[in-house]
């Protein structure tokens, strides 16, 4: 009898912890060299944390400065061929004078995020 209720208590924990880290939210630095709009909000050139949640390749990205959260806006997770050679902000100018942040490179990583201004209705790029 033991042996079960341990057995249980240990699938039990290990699909609490495997459960709370597909939902954990990630996070990262960004750095921005010039004012950028995200979603109707410009960004002033600065450092910045980022933090993405969800489980699938949609999430969700909020922008922080401090504690304080500046912009979210809707991002999707893209597979990249190679991983990054730095750490960049991906930039669409419009024409209009102030680019939009059109997604997220992480060094080292095989993946990106394309945020909502950066995608098409369907989700595709730019």
């Amino acid at each position: 009898m033991k042996f079960a209720t341990v057995s249980k208590s240990l699938i039990l924990g290990l699909a609490i912890v495997l459960a709370t880290s597909a939902f954990a939210a990630t996070k990262a630095n960004l750095q921005l060299t010039n004012p950028v709009s995200v979603n109707g909000t410009t960004l002033k050139a600065g450092d910045y944390k980022i933090q993405w949640e969800g489980s699938g390749p949609d999430v969700e990205l909020s922008i922080m400065q401090g504690k304080n959260v500046v912009a979210k806006v809707p991002a999707r997770v893209v597979e990249l061929p190679t991983p990054s050679a730095n750490d960049a902000a991906v930039i669409r100018h419009d024409g209009s004078g102030t680019g939009l942040l059109a997604g997220v490179r992480f060094q080292g990583k095989k993946m990106s995020l394309e945020l909502g201004d950066g995608m098409q209705a369907d989700g595709s790029s730019k």
